[in-house]
């Protein structure tokens, strides 16, 4: 079970290094005042994070306003992909504030017609259409929305979604409806029971990570194949970093094609360069009929976007599917500014040069510490699985203190998640150097240690 870090400030050994520095105690005794307001008036929910109090960030680091630098392995949650404080993305959009515009609802816009054709023309033929909105929850409700409109048009029976188990696919009704962690949805009540989950098949506990596990789950929940109007993945699970065996998502899609269902891959963490690839679905060989956006499109300012089939896309008549901030002319040109310096700086080749530098240190890792049950990820994401020694069962508590000693270390990581609250999720900004990666990977090893042996 997540839980708050705690506000008590501790005295922490002196850090100065290229990529982190540590001068006070931490939590810093300065900052409480302002950590004490926000536990006072947030609700409690919003308490789950290290207690770093950020003031600036540039580039892979995070500065508080006491002489703290951390070295930042989590890129807010995996936003910032461009890296933080972007030079050529504050530019644009002090521009753009300064014209001044920072709204217009769905009325026409230049800055969000080459937003839409930037996302258009990158993405694979024939997904063709973008639907800009705001929040990734978002664009998973506007693709369940989609499908069930698209199977209605061939069947009313035709409404079943089908998603995966421990999938992570928003905080909205809808979202953690087709969500995987039973949990999460207890205060829903009345579950939609057309909305059913499967075992995910990248999961490493899993050990038959076969085809026919997806259809004998179906089958023993009596589910008709024809009336799935649906099926939903995220790229990678966002609990971890786990993906789809390839040969699996190539049947998957062939299933879709046969029960005329639509594959939506949820691309939320995976899009924009952090797997190595530019869409995290590349890995697969295989295209989705919809897939969605957020978190890094802009590397820093809330948006999010829904790709597909002009077919699909084009099913709701004028001002029947539309969003009060779509678009955002202040977003929007954070995005297009983004989208353009990852691809210009050629950052999906970093992202996958330095994943392979990832998967062997942390790799090393795992074998040095019997607590870390699997590693998993692509590119500039991954996830160190912690466990009880000997067993696969999480340990969350682990997990938290070695967030916790990270932290006070320099190196910033947000609290565990994932099946029991136990993943240390990793994801750098992909404008991360080859040192920052070792020096970072030197200090989990370091937190590790002496977390274990406390």
């Amino acid at each position: 079970m997540a839980k708050a870090f705690p506000l008590e400030p501790q005295e922490v050994k002196p850090v100065e290094t290229k990529y982190r520095k540590i001068v006070t105690k931490i939590p810093v005794p300065e900052s409480l005042p302002v950590l004490e307001k926000l536990r006072n008036w947030e609700p409690r929910s919003m308490s789950g994070q290290p207690l770093v109090l950020w003031h600036r960030a540039k580039g892979v680091n995070v500065f508080d306003a006491y002489g703290n630098m951390w070295l930042d392995f989590s890129s807010g949650v995996l936003v910032t992909n461009a890296g933080h404080g972007n030079p050529k993305i504050c530019k644009a959009i002090k521009e753009m504030v300064s014209r001044p515009l920072l709204h217009h609802y769905c009325f026409p816009s230049e800055t969000r017609a080459n937003l839409v054709e930037t996302i258009g023309k990158l993405a694979p033929d024939p997904l063709k259409k973008v639907f800009l909105l705001t929040t990734g929850s978002e664009t998973v409700e506007c693709a369940i929305k989609l499908c069930r409109t698209a199977g209605r048009m061939i069947n009313p029976e035709k409404k079943v979604i089908v998603s995966f188990e421990q999938a992570f696919h928003g905080r909205t009704l809808g979202s953690q409806m087709i969500g995987g962690t039973p949990a999460l949805k207890e205060w829903i009540g009345n579950l939609d029971p057309d909305m059913v989950q499967v075992p995910f098949p990248g999961d490493p506990r899993i050990q038959d990570r076969s085809f026919n596990v997806f259809i004998n789950t179906l089958k023993e929940k009596g589910v008709n194949f024809d009336n799935i109007c649906g099926v939903i993945s995220e790229t990678f699970q966002g609990g971890n970093a786990a993906f789809l065996p390839v040969e699996y998502a190539k049947k998957l899609r062939e299933f879709c094609d046969d029960h005329k269902a639509l594959l939506v891959f949820d691309e939320i963490q995976a899009g924009f360069g952090r797997t190595g690839k530019l869409w995290g679905f590349e890995h697969y060989g295989v295209l989705p009929d919809i897939f969605t956006l957020g978190k890094g499109i802009s590397s820093g300012l809330p948006l999010s976007a829904v790709v597909g089939k002009p077919e699909i896309m084009d099913l709701y008549e004028p001002g029947t599917m539309t969003s009060t901030h779509t678009g955002n002319p202040v977003c929007s040109i954070a995005a297009i500014n983004s989208i353009n310096f990852i691809v210009e700086k050629n950052l999906i080749s970093n992202a996958e040069k330095m994943g392979k530098l990832f998967e062997k240190e942390l790799n090393r890792i795992k074998e040095k510490f019997p607590v870390v049950g699997f590693v998993c990820g692509k590119g500039l994401v991954w996830a160190l699985s912690i466990v009880k020694p000997g067993t696969t069962e999480p340990d969350g508590d682990l997990a938290f203190e070695i967030v916790k000693k990270c932290v006070e270390k320099g190196l910033l990581f947000f609290a565990p998640v994932g099946f029991g609250s136990a993943s240390v999720k990793i994801a750098p900004p992909l404008i991360v150097k080859k040192d920052a990666i070792i020096e970072g990977c030197s200090v989990l090893e370091e937190a590790i240690s002496e977390v274990c042996s406390s």
